[in-house]
């Protein structure tokens, strides 16, 4: 295995601080009320909004509350529901208890007693319906926070060692069943302090989240409003937009499908305007008029749309990392080079073996296993020096920026032994306004064809027809897409074809075309 020495440096810079701040970071969100800031929680029509003081306040009453329902250090709180403030009150109520968390993804999980056995739940919040034994409406979560307790004293004060676990993650399930995987108090104290050194968050700053908070990285940007003193608004995917124009935020943390549908919105108002209205003003339209920067990651970016905003003023940055890595590398301003998805954080080390694979060792480990996964699962990804087997093909520039290439399991091998890495050749067929996604196969080992997922319905198969020839003509003639089937109805959560961080679930996409993809006769063919 081979080593990027530049990244090597800068994770060795970093390590030592990581280790300083890391440690104590979730004691303070537990054990600190916060200086200042306020939470809202954005709806279709209407917000919420708290100070962060007196969230602390409820939390703390939440956490009686848990405490007289018998849950203590180590007992494990699950919550199934959409992003409401009870979700934050309880995820903080837990913490402070020095209780683990369980988020379940409301569509993926159903509030069942089967549930609550096999992943070892103590007590089930949720907002669906349910007759399962220990589960517990979401309203007498909010009951809970606005009602005085009998028992008022102070909540004793916890220690979060680093390799404790807080809480259990799923991984999004773009393939089978999803995996738990308990991740540690180090691993997110480090990813917070990496993050904070590189962005400065500050007093007047609003991070804007709307992906489920049974990710955990969403719930970052509470603790982070909870640690510097920021605001933080939280909504849902189906109120983002509406959401965005009233909240004003400066700081939105998103995934590509949502800059993708902004910048096709900014579109449609500049050629509506025909009054001289420039793209900044159009996307400031669409995002607010207080942007600092836009935040995205958990799938890649198209590099037009990377370009689009930047060039608009509203810096959009590229970031990398994985549910068993947290955050591992991250453009900013200052350090941001196109194509590249940043350099190295403090605490994080990146390893190149010979064949391109990218391996990440952390000072503080998410974990060295998988909670709940099949048998061997842990194996393949936890290697037994200590690194994350990423399966992404990677390589690090003379400046340690990292650019992510594609998936180890995305290179196809024809017939012929010739190797083609899909992922070049579906961002270029993305690039075009037509397409939302693409996702390439290889039938027979023979011939690429190519499902992709249309912007609008009906879809444009000129447009489509178009693209395939461009990509086509940049490319060697054993990359060549021969055909191109259009989905219909496009990919979707609720069809099962994305994930919740809408990535293509590529096993369910083919099939899903299975007949398509395989019958040569079908689809649109190149010329």
């Amino acid at each position: 295995m081979t080593d990027s020495r530049p990244a090597q440096g800068r994770a060795a810079e970093g390590r030592a601080a990581a280790s300083r701040t890391a440690g104590n970071l979730l004691d303070r969100v537990a054990g600190s009320p916060p200086l200042g800031g306020t939470i809202t929680f954005a709806r279709l029509v209407g917000s919420e909004s708290l100070p962060l003081t007196e969230l602390y306040e409820r939390s703390g009453r939440v956490a009686r509350w848990l405490r007289a329902r018998g849950i203590g250090p180590g007992d494990r709180v699950g919550i199934l529901a959409a992003n409401c403030l009870e979700w934050v009150m309880l995820d903080l109520a837990a913490l402070r208890l020095k209780a683990e968390t369980a988020g379940f993804e409301p569509g993926k999980f159903e509030p069942t007693a089967e549930l609550m056995e096999r992943y070892g739940i103590g007590l089930l919040c949720t907002d669906r319906a349910t007759d399962a034994p220990g589960a517990v409406s979401m309203r007498e979560v909010r009951a809970a926070s606005e009602a005085q307790p009998a028992d008022d004293t102070p909540l004793p004060a916890v220690v979060w060692g680093d390799r404790d676990v807080t809480t259990i993650k799923f991984t999004s399930g773009s393939t089978g069943e999803p995996k738990g995987l308990g991740a540690t108090a180090g691993s997110i104290g480090s990813s917070l302090a990496a993050v904070q050194e590189v962005f400065a968050h500050k007093p007047d700053d609003d991070l804007f989240v709307f992906l489920p908070l049974s990710l955990l990285q969403q719930r970052y940007w509470v603790y982070s409003a909870l640690l510097h003193g920021h605001d933080v608004t939280i909504t849902t995917y189906e109120a983002a937009f509406a959401a965005l124009r009233r909240v004003r935020p400066t700081v939105v943390m998103g995934v590509p499908a949502l800059y993708e549908t902004a910048k096709r919105q900014i579109e449609t108002r500049l050629a509506r305007a025909g009054d001289g209205t420039g793209p900044a003003q159009a996307a400031r339209a669409v995002f607010g008029d207080r942007i600092r920067y836009l935040w995205t990651g958990s799938a890649p970016a198209n590099p037009d749309t990377l370009r689009f905003f930047t060039e608009a003023g509203l810096p959009l940055y590229e970031g990398y990392g994985l549910n068993e890595t947290c955050i591992v590398a991250k453009n900013h301003p200052g350090a941001s080079r196109e194509g590249s998805v940043g350099r190295v954080l403090p605490g994080k080390e990146v390893l190149i073996d010979d064949d391109g694979l990218v391996r990440v060792r952390a000072e503080h480990p998410v974990n060295t296993r998988y909670a709940y996964a099949a048998p061997g699962y842990s194996e393949r990804v936890f290697a037994p020096d200590g690194t994350v087997v990423t399966g992404d093909l990677g390589r690090i520039d003379e400046d340690g920026f990292l650019y992510i290439l594609g998936r180890a399991d995305d290179v196809i091998v024809l017939d012929n032994g010739k190797k083609v890495v899909v992922r070049p050749i579906e961002e270029h067929m993305k690039a075009d306004p037509a397409i939302a996604e693409c996702v390439v196969f290889c039938p027979a080992q023979t011939e690429l064809v190519a499902v992709v997922s249309p912007a609008s319905v009906p879809a444009d198969r000129d447009a489509i027809a178009a693209r395939l020839a461009l990509t086509n003509s940049s490319l060697a003639a054993d990359e060549r897409i021969s055909r191109v089937v259009v989905a219909d109805p496009p990919f979707d959560i609720g069809n099962g074809l994305l994930t919740s961080q809408y990535k293509p679930k590529r096993r369910q996409i083919l099939a899903a075309h299975h007949s398509a993809v395989h019958d040569s006769t079908e689809g649109i063919h190149a010329p």
